[in-house]
């Protein structure tokens, strides 16, 4: 999943939605470094990454692109899905797309002492060219493809994946609605297990020791 996706499987806590976005900029292991929602949306963002790669309707997409994909075709996937679920936004969230960012990055520069300075740089951006509302627009994931593959060690031309998206859109956008439709159960789970488990801490604190 990419940025989009992740923000909204996030929930609406802030904290959370910081730390959904921060799983694509922070790697290695979790110290407690940042408050504990934050480090808890980190690590949602990280079973949903796990989850996506392993689901049925991700591997489907991925092998109708191809064998000469099979290596990189999930990077792309993981933005194209995020121009399909810019194009359904309705379906999955009361606010507008442009409501729901602008929240995002308002509250996140009220977190700015939590955010590495390559995630910063992204947010600047995304909030200065309305990134994600962007991703709406084919020829928006197309410049957005050419720059995520010129910035791989080994540059590839991810657009070229452009035509066989097109060629495969009612596949592509059955694909992505079975694996969000299953991403944003888990998510939800995941929450919840997390808030159960920070009450339990909370009225028993001796077990904690």
């Amino acid at each position: 999943m990419n940025y989009l996706a992740h923000l909204l499987l996030s929930g609406p806590d802030p904290d959370w939605q910081l730390g959904g976005l921060l799983g694509d900029f922070v790697k290695g292991p979790l110290k407690g470094e940042r408050p504990e929602a934050i480090e808890a949306g980190m690590r949602l963002h990280r079973r949903i990454d796990l989850l996506s790669d392993r689901h049925p309707a991700f591997i489907d997409a991925l092998t109708r692109l191809g064998p000469q994909w099979r290596r990189l075709g999930g990077i792309g996937l993981d933005i194209w899905f995020d121009h399909l679920l810019a194009k359904t936004w309705p379906q999955w969230h009361p606010q507008t797309l442009e409501t729901f960012t602008h929240q995002c990055w308002s509250n996140f520069r009220n977190r700015r002492e939590y955010i590495p300075a390559n995630a910063q740089a992204f947010i600047q951006r995304a909030e200065q060219f309305k990134l994600l509302p962007g991703y709406r627009e084919v020829a928006v994931i197309q410049r957005t493809l050419e720059r995520v593959g010129n910035r791989l060690r080994r540059p590839h031309p991810l657009e070229q994946l452009i035509p066989l998206f097109q060629a495969h859109n009612t596949a592509l956008e059955q694909d992505f609605q079975s694996l969000f439709t299953d991403l944003s159960q888990q998510a939800i789970l995941f929450r919840q297990d997390c808030l159960r488990q920070n009450r339990l801490r909370q009225d028993y604190p001796d077990n904690n020791s």
